[in-house]
């Protein structure tokens, strides 16, 4: 239905007041219903994130079942928004009148949507608001068109198909409206002065004794005020979530939202099929994600950079050309033109320059890598700082940790830590110092010295076939030592012939 020459923009509303009071037994979980997250945010997230696209005066939700999950929530991550308390869930009718209860009349125009909506658009709560300024309705209805509306409520619309003359609830219609595709959404914008009277004449007259909305929708259309409607052109965002089946399939469609922005932006994704981002991850052009990758948190991806195959990264920065390979990524930074994994953990705190290389099975924690260096491979990085230029040798071990306190290591630029050394923190490899394979470095190490620190070796003859007789070792032992006597026989035998 058109609806005219639409405003660049609707006024700002009154209130935006979300329905999350109920108690979900569908979901079969501890969790609130609301609280059940996809693409890095809970259903009621993404709603008050649509929501705030309005820029309401006031956003008030109201909570009910597992209520203290639901205000804890509101106050990490919506602090300006304000909870309201339903005590009993007596229907939505019922629910709006304990807000206006609570914070007494909204004048201006009241939007009430569900906590449960996840996939809904900012762009379509806009619409619904200017449509209902442009029209000078009472009340405006979101609607939208089912390909099967069995158990929708159907609009009624007049003769020309302008305003709605009533909402018929699918048991209660004949074949005729039946036939109609257009439904009831549930979510509404209303004159907010004219709700507050309307919600004062509705009646529990019904099989569940609840207070509901469309009643409000019947008295303000009976007192000769207009009803309109606003038609969402995508059926799938007005969808509500009410099992873990549904949250599945919210959870695909809105990953397949998000990957399509990315891609229509520049970013290449070699298998959405495979590919999940947070919808708050940002990537720039030519930034490059392979299968099996899951972006989540505050993750950015810098132009040039390529993750995956098999990379799970949360809140990390990746520089321009960076390339990351089956790795697990959390709070790192990771610098341009540098290299990880495969198999790499980064743990918060990680920072690695331009032109780093951290490779397979490294584990990293607290830690900087200066421009250029290299931490290849078998190595834990804890609590230190690694120099521009530096190469620390395979199955390396910071000892940062003494089981009370964690302390810190310093190797300098151009610095060479060798294979299978243990750093004991606190300690200090200066510029160009060397540690020597197998050292546990429990001192500083001076600029250009190399540290040696390990016992001296000592071979005990014929321990094996004596401590360990009757073994394949000693079995293994007592013919090779055999082996070496005759062959040494044969030699002295060619000495005397000589």
């Amino acid at each position: 239905m058109s609806v005219g020459r639409a405003r660049s923009r609707a006024s700002r509303p009154a209130a935006v007041v979300v329905l999350a009071a109920g108690e979900g037994t569908r979901m079969k979980s501890r969790t609130s219903k609301v609280l059940h997250e996809l693409c890095g945010r809970s259903m009621l997230g993404h709603v008050l994130a649509a929501a705030g696209e309005l820029d309401p005066e006031r956003t008030l939700v109201v909570v009910g079942h597992r209520r203290e999950q639901v205000v804890a929530h509101l106050e990490r991550h919506a602090p300006d928004a304000e909870a309201v308390v339903q005590e009993r869930q007596g229907g939505t009718g019922h629910a709006v009148r304990m807000v206006l209860e609570q914070v007494g009349e909204l004048r201006g125009t009241v939007v009430v949507t569900n906590g449960d909506h996840p996939l809904l658009r900012g762009e379509t709560l806009e619409r619904l608001v200017q449509t209902h300024e442009d029209e000078g309705n009472a009340v405006t209805i979101l609607t939208t068109e089912m390909p099967d509306a069995t158990g929708y409520g159907r609009i009624l619309r007049e003769a020309d198909g302008g305003a709605v003359t009533a909402i018929v609830e699918h048991k209660d219609a004949d074949d005729e409206q039946r036939a109609i595709r257009e439904i009831n959404v549930g979510m509404y914008a209303f004159d907010g002065a004219l709700l507050a009277a309307a919600l004062k004449r509705v009646t529990t007259d019904n099989a569940n004794g609840e207070e509901y909305l469309t009643d409000v929708v019947a008295i303000l259309r009976g007192d000769g005020h207009r009803a309109g409607a606003y038609p969402a052109a995508d059926w799938v965002e007005t969808q509500g979530v009410n099992d873990k089946v549904q949250l599945a399939q919210a959870r695909r469609q809105l990953n397949d939202r998000i990957l399509e922005a990315h891609m229509r932006a520049g970013v290449t994704v070699v298998d959405p099929q495979s590919t999940w981002i947070d919808v708050a991850v940002t990537a720039a052009a030519d930034a490059v994600v392979h299968p099996g990758t899951q972006l989540h948190g505050r993750t950015h991806l810098d132009e040039g950079a390529e993750v995956g195959p098999g990379c799970t990264l949360t809140d990390t920065q990746v520089g321009a050309g960076a390339r990351v390979i089956n790795a697990v990524c959390d709070g790192a930074e990771i610098g341009p033109q540098s290299s990880v994994g495969p198999f790499a953990y980064l743990r918060p705190g990680t920072k690695l320059g331009r032109k780093t290389k951290v490779g397979a099975y490294v584990e990293t924690k607290n830690a900087e890598v200066g421009e250029g260096g290299k931490v290849p491979h078998l190595t834990y990085v804890g609590d230190a700082t690694i120099g521009a230029g530096a190469n620390i040798g395979a199955g390396t071990i910071f000892a940062n940790y003494d089981g009370v306190n964690k302390f810190h290591t310093e190797i300098g630029e151009h610095a060479f830590v060798g294979s299978n050394s243990v750093l004991v923190a606190p300690v200090t490899v200066e510029d160009g110092g060397f540690t020597a394979a197998g050292s546990t470095i429990t001192g500083d190490v001076p600029p250009g010295a190399i540290a040696v620190a390990r016992g001296k070796q000592r071979n005990i003859e014929g321990w094996v076939e004596r401590r360990r007789a009757g073994t394949r070792f000693a079995e293994a032992a007592a013919k090779a030592r055999a082996e070496a006597e005759a062959g040494a026989e044969v030699d002295g035998k060619g000495e005397d012939a000589g």
